[in-house]
């Protein structure tokens, strides 16, 4: 049975058909169409497909990677979105890590934030650093909350209460009276999204998985039909930015996972090669239409990073930034 693979960059789409023994008997290479990246990928793989001879339906595997969300946060092709945090802790992303990325420039220009400080909205909880409650979520607030989402036109938010990561109790209950009252609002828990310490970089990765979902929700689910109307009866994997795959639900509910996927699949592919060539110390290089990615392969395995910046203002310049996962 074949698999095949497809890559939607910014500028060109990539698609690869494998035999069962690893052997390509099909490829090809065509633009983009940002207006409808779905049906482009459709295109590309009908024509790899017509090449080997294979139908739609006896395919044994389907990889999918793109750079279509990292795309989305550098753009600003995202919804109008808003968050929650708990009271007294509305301004954690304006106030970052307390540090300037360039100490001495007087004139210095912030990067503008996904959620402005209109839409940065708090409730009345607190949980300790061990997960206790220490002060019961204000369920009585949610109304208001309700009525600040309707007036900002909000269409996602992404709820990030303090220490959620050790009891995500105080979250799911206002996630769950917010899409009670407004099922049309697309939410994001932070505990859900990425339930580590440090609320800067949790806020800064949940706003960016609110900020892209239903585009990606919107994206997937035309990818899937597409190629189920197709005949393709596997599963459809999706690449994630930690090299490993996860499923077209989890993709849709978690998109930041998608985050430089693409990239991420071509240091897999790199740390392969190293490793059948036998090299110790490899840098593998990756342009595309939109950006370039570089990764450091040590002993035919990628260096990873906990944290990487999206969209910086100022070039190679680290702190500068619109996104941080």
């Amino acid at each position: 049975m074949a698999r095949l693979a497809i890559d939607i960059g910014g500028t060109f789409t990539d698609t690869v058909l494998a035999d069962r023994f690893g052997r390509v008997v099909g490829s090809s290479k065509t633009l983009t169409t940002h207006a409808d990246p779905a049906g482009g990928a459709f295109a590309g793989a009908r024509r790899a497909l017509d090449r080997a001879g294979v139908e739609f339906s006896t395919l044994g595997g389907f990889i999918h990677g793109t750079t279509l969300a990292t795309n989305a946060l550098i753009e600003r092709h995202g919804a109008r979105v808003a968050s929650i945090t708990t009271a007294g802790f509305r301004d954690i992303l304006e106030i970052g890590y307390e540090r300037r990325h360039s100490q001495y420039d007087i004139d210095l220009q912030k990067s503008d934030l996904l959620v402005p400080r209109e839409r940065a909205l708090t409730v009345r909880e607190r949980l300790s650093v061990h997960g206790e409650t220490l002060i019961p979520l204000d369920e009585s607030a949610v109304g208001a909350l309700l009525e600040r989402l309707e007036s900002e036109r909000v269409e996602a938010v992404a709820i990030c209460l303090l220490h959620a990561y050790a009891n995500d109790a105080h979250e799911r209950r206002l996630g769950e009276l917010l899409a009670a009252a407004r099922p049309d609002l697309v939410i994001s828990l932070s505990s859900e999204v990425s339930a580590e310490a440090r609320e800067f970089d949790r806020l800064c990765t949940t706003v960016a998985n609110a900020y892209i979902r239903p585009l990606m929700a919107r994206y997937l689910g035309a990818f899937e039909r597409c190629f189920a109307e197709a005949g393709v009866r596997c599963p459809i994997l999706m690449m994630t930015a930690s090299g490993g795959m996860t499923t077209l639900e989890t993709a849709a509910r978690l998109p930041i996972q998608l985050v430089e996927s693409g990239p991420a699949g071509g240091a897999v592919l790199a740390a392969r090669i190293a490793r059948e060539a036998a090299l110790e110390a490899v840098l593998s290089f990756d342009m595309g239409g939109t950006t370039a990615k570089l990764c450091l392969i040590d002993d035919a395995r990628p260096q990873t990073s906990r944290q990487f910046e999206i969209a910086r203002a100022a070039r190679f310049v680290k702190g500068d930034r619109k996104s941080v996962v």
